[in-house]
């Protein structure tokens, strides 16, 4: 068993460069020495099966060892690439990577690594080792000079054979495109044979799934999340460099997009560099930051450097002090360990991606961002609340310090999956996310309360939300409907539109429940957390529930609501061991029913339920829904014709 590492390893804060983080360069310096060095002290003999504390997915460990080095190596090549010629601590990672390298690629070595087969079902091996070539091309391009250019021609060879045979697979129809692209793009940089390889069409196909305002979807189905972030964005901003065409039509483009993501995205941390806690794979975390370095490194950042390195210390500094790879090699979770969150292909190397989001060391110590006095972030200065109708969300930041997401437009859910699986996931399904509360998971996830609106049947099964049939934006509301589904077996003739509307703190949600016979409807706030059970209250039709750090998350029924809970779960979210979700209890009668919820989620102190229900005033005229919000604003639309859709609510609609 390796010893216990040092949790001491920052310089002091400075606060005269970085009044906001007190972070510089050389703090991300010591981090990422840090993070190598705790991968290094599991090593094996030749580096490419170092196995680290964690779980083994059925993958197997090799595979396992090999995401170790890969993602690591993200991690270490910027370390590489920006370091001084006399830096001893960088030409010892040069040494280890190389090394571990070349074992993993070996054929017949005792570190071999698995090669990966094509996506294609039935499977006939193991898949990841195209991601992990990816990963390896990508920082090999970064370290090209230092580490590519002195290997001997056959240890080259021996490396562009692996890469290759990963270049020529055919892979998943998503940001897995990508991969066999990265290592394509890679060989072609440096002169070896691309024989074979497909990467131009699949760059292409990626570039087909653009949405607008920066933002793509993952795939053709309607998944919108971080692999914006930390794959998309940073896998063609590397391609286009690796085949000299940044100033191609195309590459241009693409790096207009980066710069319209950066603006987009950067809105989504708040002041304190919590992260917005929506999509899957977050166990990457400081993954999100790649984009950002990549629209810096590129000259096409449309933050100044002061604000660019606040951001960025700002989310690499919380996730830090929270003691995210302080005592310990990255862990699988958010700030705690944390496996439920974690999809199944996530083993114990899998939270190294988090390297990618270190792209800025590349940058010498002498650029702006690291030279620049720091500056405030978007969402350090006047609250705001936006509809950003390409990706159909409502982003809100207040005074409080919270940054909200609505969700009607991201469902991950897939077209055609098993007769008794349904295809949502906690991170995609929920109408709301935010910087300080994370969506139920675990049995959490399958009672299906927090964040969500659900039907529930003669024997207390609640319906899912699963796939949207429709979504829309105007302004600062926003839209979507569902049909509501259990086991992949929808409830006959039901659907629910819903609607946000937002003014602050404050979102009222109001539903529009079709259906042809009596359901109780339950609908849920913001599951809160802490490490003892949150304090709650429930008064009349009203409840609320206050988590660690005075985050507090309440529901007031406004329309169609008969009573209020609290729903509590232990070991179900990723902020704390014990959460408490706020929620609402109501019946539909046989027809069209309506339904108007108040939700708030904030960090005030002196908030009450009396003060949040006199926020909103609502009105409801058969299908159509006014509000009037004490800040003098008001908003009205029919939920009935808000959302165009095509009102089939047939056994059909689950087979699409």
């Amino acid at each position: 068993m390796a010893p216990a590492p040092s949790s001491v390893f920052l310089p002091p804060d400075d606060r005269n460069l970085s009044p906001f983080t007190g972070w510089g360069r050389e703090h991300w310096l010591a981090t990422a020495d840090h993070w190598l060095g705790q991968v290094r002290r599991y090593s094996s003999a030749e580096g490419a099966m170092t196995r680290l504390p964690g779980r083994v997915t059925g993958d197997g460990v090799r595979r396992e060892c090999m995401e170790t080095v890969g993602r690591s190596f993200l991690l270490a090549a910027p370390r590489i690439a920006g370091a001084a010629d006399s830096d001893p601590v960088a030409d010892e990672h040069l040494e280890w990577y190389s090394r571990a390298l070349l074992a993993g690629t070996r054929p017949g070595g005792a570190e071999e690594w698995p090669r990966g087969v094509t996506c294609r079902t039935p499977l006939a091996g193991v898949t990841n080792s195209i991601v992990e070539a990816a990963n390896i091309a990508f920082g090999l391009h970064l370290t090209r000079e230092r580490l590519w250019d002195n290997l001997t021609r056959p240890e080259q060879r021996q490396l562009a054979d692996w890469l290759l045979h990963h270049a020529r697979a055919e892979v998943w129809q998503n940001n897995w495109q990508l991969f066999p692209a990265m290592a394509e793009g890679f060989l072609r940089s440096v002169g070896e044979d691309v024989t074979g390889t497909t990467g131009r069409r699949n760059v292409a196909r990626v570039e087909s799934w653009y949405l607008g305002d920066g933002w793509y979807t993952d795939g053709p189905e309607h998944s919108i999340d971080y692999y914006n972030a930390w794959a998309i964005h940073p896998y063609l901003w590397a391609w286009y460099r690796m085949n000299d065409a940044v100033h191609t039509p195309d590459g241009e483009r693409h790096l207009q997009r980066l710069s319209e993501f950066v603006a987009s995205h950067s809105r989504f941390f708040a002041r304190d560099g919590s992260v917005l806690h929506v999509g899957r794979s977050l166990t990457y975390r400081t993954a999100v930051l790649a984009s950002l370095w990549c629209a810096e490194l590129s000259g096409v950042n449309p933050l100044t450097p002061g604000t660019t390195r606040r951001l960025a210390s700002g989310v690499l500094s919380r996730f830090t002090e929270k003691g995210v790879g302080v005592d310990g090699p990255l862990s699988l979770g958010w700030y705690d360990p944390f496996e439920p969150m974690c999809q199944a292909y996530s083993g114990f190397g899998s939270p190294y991606l988090a390297g990618i989001g270190f792209l800025g060391l590349v940058l010498p110590a002498e650029a702006p961002a690291w030279t620049a006095v720091e500056e405030e972030q978007p969402t350090d200065g006047a609250a705001f609340q936006a509809g950003m109708p390409e990706t159909g969300w409502l982003l809100s930041a207040q005074d409080d310090g919270i940054v909200r997401l609505v969700n009607h437009g991201s469902d991950h859910a897939w077209l055609s999956v098993g007769d008794d699986v349904d295809g949502d996931d906690p991170h995609y399904a929920k109408f709301a996310y935010s910087t300080h509360t994370a969506p139920g998971t675990a049995q959490a996830w399958a009672d299906d309360v927090d964040s969500h609106v659900a039907l529930i049947d003669d024997e207390g099964n609640a319906s899912r939300r699963s796939a949207l049939r429709a979504t829309r934006v105007e302004g600062d509301v926003a839209g979507s409907v569902h049909l509501p589904q259990l086991g992949r077996r929808l409830f006959d003739g039901c659907a629910v539109t819903t609607v946000s509307f937002l003014d602050g703190p404050y979102e009222v949600r109001a539903h529009l429940v079709q259906s042809p016979q009596v359901y109780r409807v339950r609908e849920g706030g913001f599951a809160v957390a802490a490490p003892v059970p949150p304090t709650s209250a429930v008064e009349g039709k009203s409840a609320w529930a206050r988590g660690a750090d005075e985050v507090t998350a309440a529901v007031v029924g406004l329309h169609g609501w008969d009573e209020a809970a609290i729903v509590e779960h232990s070991g179900a979210n990723a902020m704390g061991e014990r959460s408490t979700t706020p929620v609402l209890f109501g019946r539909c009668g046989a027809g069209l029913s309506v339904f108007v919820t108040l939700h708030v989620l904030t960090k005030a102190s002196d908030g009450h339920l009396d003060a949040w229900a006199s926020a909103a005033e609502v009105g409801v005229d058969d299908t159509t829904v006014r509000v009037h919000w004490a800040s003098g604003r008001s908003a009205e639309c029919d939920l009935a014709t808000f959302v165009p859709w095509d009102h089939h609510t047939g056994p059909r609609a689950a087979n699409l």
